[in-house]
């Protein structure tokens, strides 16, 4: 059976507001990082998460142990309190995130690699064609 829980969190990273979602899905950690600028209200997060949860990129999945949730509810009570109090993110979502970062500093080093392969070849058949060019009338 698959289950997937989603958390997120929002606290203030000088100078803005920062909202990491971490989804769980199959012991699989993916977590995605949203800067907010002001304070947002409860109802803007809740409308973007409505309006922009499908267009976020999450990171790699990073393997997670999950516990069964207890059954009491006091108990979930307190634990929901210990996480509004928590400041901050999880060591896992921080090691997902930084993942992410990774995959895409490498992504960027290749596509500007590619790119200036290109402009150099470009550059090379630009002056065989002038060299081309001085040599044709004699």
């Amino acid at each position: 059976m698959e289950s997937t829980k989603c958390k997120l969190t929002v606290y203030f990273d000088d100078p803005f507001w920062v909202g990491v979602f971490e989804r769980i899905c199959d012991d699989q950690l993916f977590v995605s990082k949203v800067t907010f600028g002001q304070e947002p209200k409860d109802n803007e997060i809740i409308q973007f998460i409505l309006k922009n949860y499908n267009g976020l990129q999450f990171s790699p999945a990073v393997e997670v142990q999950t516990k069964q949730a207890s059954k009491n509810p006091k108990r979930r009570l307190r634990e929901a309190k210990k996480e509004v109090k928590n400041n901050g993110i999880g060591t896992k979502s921080q090691q997902a995130l930084k993942l992410q970062q990774e995959q895409q500093r490498i992504s960027s080093r290749l596509r500007v690699r590619n790119q200036s392969k290109k402009d150099a070849e470009y550059l090379f058949a630009l002056k065989q064609q002038k060299k081309k060019k001085k040599h044709r009338g004699h």
